[in-house]
């Protein structure tokens, strides 16, 4: 097996493959991709339009990561919630779309910072501000 590397299938062969389903066939691959996981869940209904705020799933992630609950210590990432409104783009990427879900984890951080200035008493609300320079980027 030495030498021997193995490669991703790129788009243009599984798309070729894909064209060999019927109907029936594509139907019953999207549907094992939806009920895999949550992100695929929320990735199918975007550009759907389905449930009433196809971008609750996203607002969500963003939450859990820009606004967390620090007494169950979780952490701040924002890699993870910039990487949520990269899969909103990818799903479906409509500007208005995105304008709300960059001004969801804007008010969502500050909503965190205050939270966390007021736990902290007498700390500046400002002390978490690497967080927005951070999300601006």
């Amino acid at each position: 097996m030495a030498g021997k590397t193995r490669t991703v299938p790129s788009w243009s062969k599984v798309k070729a493959k894909l064209a060999q389903f019927d109907r029936p066939g594509l139907v019953g691959l999207l549907g094992d991709l939806h009920n895999l996981s949550r992100e695929n869940q929320a990735f199918l209904h975007a550009p759907l339009a389905l449930g009433a705020d196809p971008l609750a799933a996203y607002k969500r992630t963003i939450s859990r990561w820009v606004y967390p609950d620090i007494i169950r210590n979780q952490d701040v990432s924002v890699a993870k919630a910039k990487k949520a409104i990269g899969d909103y783009r990818k799903a479906i990427g409509l500007r208005k779309g995105l304008q709300i879900c960059r001004c969801s984890t804007v008010r969502m951080q500050q909503n965190f910072r205050l939270s966390v200035a007021l736990r902290t008493r007498g700390s500046s609300p400002h002390s978490c501000g690497c967080l927005t320079k951070r999300l601006s980027r």
